[in-house]
């Protein structure tokens, strides 16, 4: 099992009174179950569960000072049943599970964990692109077969494909991991473009262009924006049809920003290139999602929400809600939403 740090010594925490803290680990295996989470154990009694559905939470929180969750609905009915409830920390960055609102009222702190997997997104959107682009599965496939061991000849340029200082890159969402693959795009000699769907953006290192410029122009257009009003069902059916017939869509973003049906008629259509996927509408995957349907991998590629697990971005992940939690029984503010 992986550590997520070697605990410094000499590393004091503030207990309320005599009484050991008690923590509830909810989600325990939204970290995986390979990265270590003992170090909690320097901070009060810790209780573990796998996983925990809606219906569980109430029960499972009974009689914890803290809890530590990820996706596990954290509603004013859950919060007006544990009264004792002094801290929730959230195993990730995004905190909509939360009632935030309620919490600030019953004055119960929650902190979050924020930029510990940017470098790991970064990296699996640069794998998809390039996946894609070069048509590895259908190479792969190809010397796999044995056709390659009874050509006549040393290289194989059934499928073209371009390099990337040739091409344009273009994305939607310009926070930290986006502009780390404009970085990435760039050193490959890429001409990065990006589009700020508030038109707030103050990101002057790229260009930025307008939407149906984005569309039209990006030879690989990927996806790194948070899901809100104005980003869901963003590229849609006629977002679809004004892209390049040869582009690569790569959403790492939130599923819901991509029109899943739209995505599968502009696929089986050729209306775009291809399409690489970490996230989808409903997670896990749909069994009647029709992108279940497209089995060419040289078309569509899907990873189960994987691109921020990195095992380095995991043990940081653990090792910042440790701090978190830490520096809240210590009487200090680290990462506090309220």
């Amino acid at each position: 099992m992986l550590r997520a740090q070697v605990l410094r010594p000499g590393y004091p925490v503030r207990k309320h009174g005599e009484r050991r803290m008690k923590i509830a680990v909810l989600e325990r295996n939204s970290v995986g179950e390979d990265v270590d989470i003992s170090l909690f154990e320097n901070l009060g009694e810790v209780i573990t569960y796998p996983v925990t559905k809606a219906g569980e939470v109430i029960e499972r929180i009974r009689g914890a000072d803290i809890i530590v969750v990820n996706k596990a609905p954290i509603t004013k009915e859950v919060l007006e049943s544990a009264p004792q409830l002094k801290m929730v920390a959230e195993f990730a960055t995004g905190y909509d599970n939360i009632d935030i609102a309620e919490c600030e009222r019953r004055g119960i702190a929650v902190a979050n964990v924020s930029g510990y997997s940017t470098t790991s997104v970064a990296q699996h959107t640069m794998a998809m692109a390039l996946f894609l682009l070069e048509h590895l599965s259908y190479y792969d496939n190809y010397v796999k077969s044995g056709e390659y061991a009874s050509q006549d000849r040393f290289s194989n340029f059934d499928r073209r494909y371009n390099e990337l200082q040739s091409l344009t890159w273009g994305i939607i969402g310009m926070g930290a991991i986006g502009q780390k693959v404009a970085g990435l795009a760039e050193a490959f000699g890429s001409r990065v473009i990006f589009h700020s769907v508030t038109g707030k953006s103050r990101v002057t290192a790229y260009e930025q262009v307008d939407f149906d410029t984005l569309l039209a122009q990006s030879d690989i257009l990927s996806l790194h924006c948070p899901l809100t009003d104005l980003t869901r069902g963003l590229i849609n059916e006629e977002a679809l049809s004004k892209m390049k017939k040869t582009a690569i869509l790569i959403n790492v973003a939130r599923g819901a920003v991509v029109d899943t049906k739209a995505l599968y008629r502009a696929l089986k259509d050729d209306v775009i290139g291809a399409a690489g996927l970490d996230v989808l509408e409903k997670e896990p995957m749909a069994k009647d999602d029709p992108l279940i349907l497209l089995q060419d991998s040289e078309k569509l590629i899907i990873t189960p929400h994987m691109a921020w697990g990195s095992t380095q971005a995991r043990m940081k992940l653990v090792w910042e809600t440790y701090e978190n939690m830490k520096a809240f029984l210590n009487g200090e503010r680290r990462n506090r939403i309220v």
